[in-house]
């Protein structure tokens, strides 16, 4: 709609004073409607107060006031008027308006709380069986704070017991309780812990020993937000909570449910239920959970892995079995008299017997709280295989601490075999680093955040006190927190890996290479920041050392003088790799070449791109540089065989990108070879194997390649002969296209008809197999064939001949001439004869 501009807005807001001083009567503005404000969006406002007239009027009034569709900074005219002072726009103050109508009143927010509670559980946690996790925790930390208090009360003790956490299923009633012998709650802490959602009494705890001073490191407490207790919810409808607290002499019990909005507090009054001190929390397990959490084998591994770490042990009770002799009478054998009662004859026997007992259920320490100095290998070991449930002891492991902007602790290890049934050495979803905080077990699903996932064949535990966690305690908060503990667990990753292919039995590093090789150089194709890290620690099969991989650093060492670069192949073998023509001319020089067998190692190669200042060349691409060159030389022969090579250009077509005299050649006529930004001979064969290849950047590809001739070679002097004499010469150009194929296979690639190739070669065969030897004679009358003779009575009696032909026939002995038919020879006694 219309708008004031800016400039009487302007003047509005600065001077007010001028607003005031319209005294006398002003004509309305045109730009009413009916009494009323027009507004942006067409409609209409209440009448306006006499000042807004005014105001309005003044502004109507000036020379460049209100104009049909021009805004005035984007602010609409009514917006700009409230931005007056109160005072001139006639209105009364908020202060002004509570006064004149009446006290002001003042509302808090309410909220359902069962339906609070509800949605705070059941939105936080993503699994269910961590409600055991948040309970031990508590208890823990209930446990912890009598230990810290104990230390300048020791009366806060009393006779307890010792410190300890007991988890007891009843499948009969549906409950599971927990129960530790901490420091229990008052009933003012009751209804300030458990009566107040989100307030924690651990973290009310941590802050008054931080107020005090006397926090320090043994106050490992993990609660802080408040709301873990709840998580019971999730697979309970009632909870009861017995607590008594050494600083008074009365237990109350807490009693909750899930769909109720209030509890109850009452005190125990049950001799039988009466503790020295402690909590005990009962669970009413909801129907479809009752079968699962009283079950004590779930209830165990739960333990071990939330909980396996705690500093206190954890009972569970269970069920057991145990052999027992039991004796039975010895009845008599028929006939024979029964012994007197008291001289009867006793037998045992061996029964299984089922009893209920306490079972420790976190056995293993967290052998990263110790000094690693005070760890013995096999502890190392010990811990590995029942942490990670592995049979064989790790290939190598290591111990540290780190301090600074993240403190944690950590201990990885390289396992000694390839994971059974492991299908993609990349799984972003591997869970082997296993996150705990405050020695409670946070996730180990990290999708490849803290650790990277070409590395995650890797195992180990990280343990921190002071990691910034969301609220249910599964996720961490600050990236910046994630990737400082990433970069230091890299950096003790890869000197642990180090120090295998430094060891002195070389075995241990081709075991680990051999299973964990492909994700090193998977590494370098994925993590450029750590190629100076990475590289060292690849091996690769070369010209000088087929049997045995080498290491970059010794081919490096053993550079010929001259030797500016580092050469490679890749290939599919080391077979067809050894008889590559690229090898030639750099072989007859003694340089090292790098046999890239596996699909992954050209990649790898080509993102490494250089070590040690040595850049990586692939000798299959055009304009090889192999350092010493004779400029004269290469001028001659350029000069010579230049036409050679724009006819056989021409010939070939788009087949190739360029034919030029090769130097990497010294025994084969040809070689094709791919241009500088080119696929590879193994790199076409990788891409035609992908499910999802691109055929379009596939045939650009192909037509980067480069045709390289041997000027010294017989076969190109002939057929640069031919060149000069007839360059159509059909002969010549079909030898061409033969020296073409064969130089397409020979240099890996796949020719595109392969049948017609074969037409090719026996072509070229029966032209150069002509005239080499007489051709066999075809008449009739030369061809002899004869039928096995027939033997009787242990003498060769007759031959069957062909009629031209005059054989011998040896009757009794004597040798007669004769011809005959085949059908006139009989045998004596033959069944013909009869």
């Amino acid at each position: 709609m219309y708008q004031a501009s800016r400039r009487s807005i302007s003047a509005a807001v600065q001077y007010p004073a001028l607003l005031r001083g319209f005294s006398s009567p002003i004509t309305p503005s045109p730009y009413y409607a009916s009494d009323k404000v027009v507004n942006n969006e067409g409609g209409a406002t209440a009448p306006p107060p006499s000042c807004k007239s005014r105001l309005f009027s003044a502004v109507a009034s000036h020379p460049k006031g209100l104009r049909p569709g021009v805004r005035t900074s984007g602010i609409p005219l009514a917006s700009r008027f409230m931005m007056l002072p109160a005072s001139s726009r006639g209105e009364a103050t908020a202060a002004e308006e509570h006064t004149s109508d009446g006290p002001v009143e003042k509302f808090e927010y309410q909220a359902e709380v069962s339906r609070l509670l509800d949605l705070i559980v059941h939105s936080l946690y993503s699994h269910k069986e961590v409600f055991l996790r948040e309970l031990v925790s508590n208890a823990s930390d209930a446990l912890d704070k009598l230990r810290f208090l104990s230390v300048t009360e020791p009366s806060l003790l009393g006779n307890g017991g010792e410190l300890e956490i007991r988890i007891k299923p009843d499948k009969e009633s549906g409950t599971v309780a927990i129960l530790d012998t901490g420091i229990g709650m008052t009933k003012e802490e009751l209804v300030d812990c458990l009566g107040t959602i989100a307030q924690s009494g651990t973290a009310k705890f941590l802050k008054a020993l931080k107020d005090s001073k006397e926090a320090g490191s043994d106050s490992n407490l993990i609660g802080q937000f408040g709301v873990g207790f709840y998580s019971a919810f999730l697979v309970s409808d009632k909870i009861i909570v017995s607590t008594k607290s050494p600083k008074s002499d009365k237990q109350y019990v807490w009693e909750g449910e899930a769909d109720n909005s209030s509890y109850i507090i009452r005190e125990e009054t049950d001799p039988n239920k009466i503790i020295p001190r402690g909590t005990s929390i009962t669970l009413h397990l909801k129907t479809e959970d009752k079968l699962d959490y009283t079950d004590t084998e779930r209830l165990m591994n739960l333990v071990k892995n939330y909980s396996q770490f705690v500093s206190f042990p954890i009972y569970i009770w269970q069920e057991k079995t145990q052999a027992v002799e039991v004796e039975i009478d010895d009845e008599p054998k028929e006939g024979e008299a029964k012994p007197p009662e008291g001289q009867k004859k006793k037998k045992t026997k061996t029964v299984t017997e089922k009893y209920w007992d306490w079972e420790l259920a976190n056995e293993t320490q967290p052998i990263w709280m110790r000094n690693s100095k005070d760890v013995s290998a096999e502890e190392y070991n010990e811990f590995y295989k029942k942490t990670f449930n592995e049979f064989m002891d790790p290939l190598a492991c290591t111990h540290f601490n780190t301090e600074g902007e993240v403190e944690f602790r950590s201990v990885l290890y390289v396992p000694a075999i390839t994971p059974m049934g492991r299908e993609d050495i990349a799984n972003p979803k591997t869970k082997n680093i296993r996150l705990y905080v405050k020695r409670v077990f946070i996730s180990d699903d990290f999708d490849g955040e803290l650790f990277p996932r070409y590395l995650g064949f890797v195992k180990g535990v990280v343990d921190s006190n002071d990691l910034p966690l969301n609220v249910s305690r599964e996720l961490l908060q600050e990236s910046r927190i994630v990737r400082v503990m990433r970069k230091r667990l890299l950096k003790k990753t890869f000197e642990m890996i180090m120090g295998i292919s430094l060891s002195e039995n070389k075995e241990d590093y081709q075991k680990f290479w051999d299973n964990f090789g492909k994700n090193l150089k998977l590494g370098v194709i994925e993590d450029n920041a750590n190629h100076k890290k990475l590289a060292p620690l690849l091996r690769f099969f070369s010209s000088h050392s087929e049997d045995e991989l080498i290491s970059l650093d010794q081919y490096v060492d053993s550079m010929k003088e001259g030797q500016k670069a580092i050469y490679y192949m890749a290939s599919d073998s080391i077979t067809s790799a050894r008889s590559a023509p690229f090898l030639e001319k750099l072989l007859e020089k003694d340089y090292e070449v790098l046999y890239l067998v596996e699909p992954i190692d050209e990649v790898c190669v080509q993102n490494l791109k250089s070590y040690k200042d040595k850049q990586f060349i692939d000798i299959t691409k055009e304009d090889l540089d192999m350092g010493e060159k004779d400029e004269e030389k290469e001028k001659e022969v350029k000069q010579e065989f230049t036409p050679f090579c724009e006819w056989m250009k021409d010939h070939l077509g788009d087949r190739v990108a360029k034919v030029q005299i090769s130097n990497r050649l010294s025994s084969s006529p040809c070689v094709l070879v791919s241009g500088k930004f080119g696929w590879s001979a193994n790199m076409e064969r990788l891409m035609k194997a992908q499910t999802l290849g691109d055929t379009s950047s596939m045939e650009y590809m192909r037509s980067r390649r480069v045709f390289e001739i041997n000027p010294d070679h017989t076969i190109i002097k002939t057929l640069n002969a031919a060149c000069k004499d007839d360059p159509k010469n059909p002969e010549a150009l079909r030898a061409i296209d033969l020296l073409y194929d064969t130089a397409l296979i020979s240099s890996g690639f796949t020719p595109d008809d392969p049948a017609e190739l074969g037409g090719k070669i026996y072509s070229m065969m029966d032209i150069a197999l002509a005239g080499k030897w007489a051709a066999p004679s075809t008449d009739d009358s030369n061809v002899h064939v004869s039928e096995p003779s027939v033997e009787v009575n242990g003498t060769r009696e007759a031959e069957i001949v062909e009629l031209a032909e005059v054989q011998s026939v040896e009757v009794n002995g004597s040798k007669e001439a004769e011809i005959v038919e085949p059908a006139e020879v009989q045998v004596e006694n033959s069944p013909s004869k009869n």
